[in-house]
């Protein structure tokens, strides 16, 4: 049963999208705003911005603003403000951070990423090793449970390996691999790790020191804030590297790796989505730190999810017509399915004539819908359960799926 701390009718009530009739079961692409992150960065606006660094108060409001979002990131991560680098969006952090380590890489060093990974935590790393004539080893993902088995990097790694690339949940199939445990190989092969959050932060509590993540990456707008992304890392590493910038720009960490003008009221925007956040569960006390409030909000939420994803999968398992995708014992409240005789396309399409958003597709998990063999037909139907979801969305979808028997 959900808890009873997680109200979510109370949740739902805070975001003024879900009053449209939708079962909005597109968040695994992207959540709605509740009404306090809309209110932060209208407010923002109307207060009246600067840009950074200036002596007058609209300018010291931004940087107040940047400062604000950086504790707020690092109170959802587990990380040191110091060590939270912001910009547009995950894939363009990464491909930045890649350059900035891809330039201590020599001929002959290798990187290893895997089958599991949504490709932006793919193709920055295997681009910036072809440039450097570096080897790419592909950790695999065994495509009838869609686990990732952590034991095979004990053959992926040596003493060149100097990245390893790696998701704490799939963004397609929910499946969570032992991050820790490949971290750990990493670092005692030398390497360094690139932990993809983006999927996992929305839907559970996250310690990056406890994932042993070098690098975290996250982006707020998969867990109810705006089109902010973020990059999580001991302020002495980022200290160690020297990415392209301007001649003018700080050279200062983080800012030395945020290229250009945020921006600014979309960054209150994430400040208010983390204390949105640290308020789902009405168990958490309100006079404990946030980082507290946080982790106890985002279990509760995790427990609601899952519990609607038992509901949901054996719906859905149930159904002849059916076939799912993954079946790790650990994942995210994310399913992945085709139905007989229709295309993925076909079966969203049918969704959505009865109000209901999935997606289909690859979802840029384009190595792992190769190795189930399902891109080229379309992939799959991916419905994904956040905090906001409830029992009716769960109810309308099997109904709907059930139609197309």
């Amino acid at each position: 049963m959900v808890g009873v701390a997680f109200e979510v009718s109370r949740v739902r009530a805070c975001y003024p999208a879900l009053a449209d009739g939708y079962a909005y079961l597109d968040g695994a692409a992207g959540t709605q705003l509740p009404a306090t992150v809309i209110d932060a960065i209208g407010d923002a606006y109307m207060a009246g911005l600067g840009n950074a660094g200036g002596a007058f108060p609209a300018s010291q409001r931004a940087d107040a603003i940047t400062g604000a979002c950086r504790a707020a990131v690092a109170d959802l991560t587990g990380g040191q403000p110091a060590g939270v680098i912001l910009g547009p969006n995950m894939t363009t952090l990464t491909y930045r951070l890649a350059a900035a380590l891809a330039a201590t890489w020599r001929p002959g060093d290798e990187v290893v990423v895997s089958r599991l990974d949504h490709d932006a935590n793919v193709r920055p790393w295997v681009q910036a090793a072809a440039r450097r004539s570096v080897v790419v080893r592909w950790a695999e993902v065994d495509p009838a449970t869609g686990e990732l088995p952590h034991e095979q990097y004990a053959n992926l790694l040596s003493d060149r390996t100097r990245l390893v690339a790696v998701t704490a949940a799939s963004n397609a199939i929910g499946t969570r691999p032992d991050v820790p445990a490949i971290t750990a190989m990493a670092r005692a092969a030398g390497a360094l790790s690139y932990v993809d959050g983006v999927h996992a932060t929305a839907h559970g509590p996250v310690d990056v020191r406890a994932l042993g993540a070098d690098f975290y990456a996250t982006s707020a707008y998969k867990w109810a804030g705006p089109h902010v992304g973020a990059v999580i890392a001991d302020p002495a590493l980022l200290e160690s590297l020297r990415p392209d910038k301007l001649a003018s720009s700080p050279s200062s960490v983080p800012e030395r790796f945020e290229q250009g003008t945020p921006a600014f009221a979309d960054l209150a925007g994430v400040t208010a989505a983390v204390d949105h956040l640290a308020g789902l569960d009405d168990a958490a006390g309100v006079a404990e730190a946030r980082r507290d409030r946080v982790l106890a909000s985002m279990a509760a939420a995790e427990r609601h999810e899952l519990a609607l994803f038992a509901r949901l999968l054996d719906g859905l398992e149930g159904m002849s017509q059916v076939t799912t995708y993954g079946k790790a014992a650990r994942r995210t409240a994310t399913a992945y399915f085709t139905v007989a005789g229709l295309t993925p396309r076909q079966v969203a399409e049918h969704l959505a004539a009865r109000k209901i958003n999935v997606w289909n597709g690859h979802n840029y998990a384009w190595e792992l819908t190769g190795a189930l063999g399902i891109r080229d037909a379309g992939s799959a139907v991916r419905a994904g359960l956040v905090h906001y979801n409830a029992e009716l969305d769960v109810e309308r979808l099997l109904e709907a799926v059930a139609e197309l028997a």
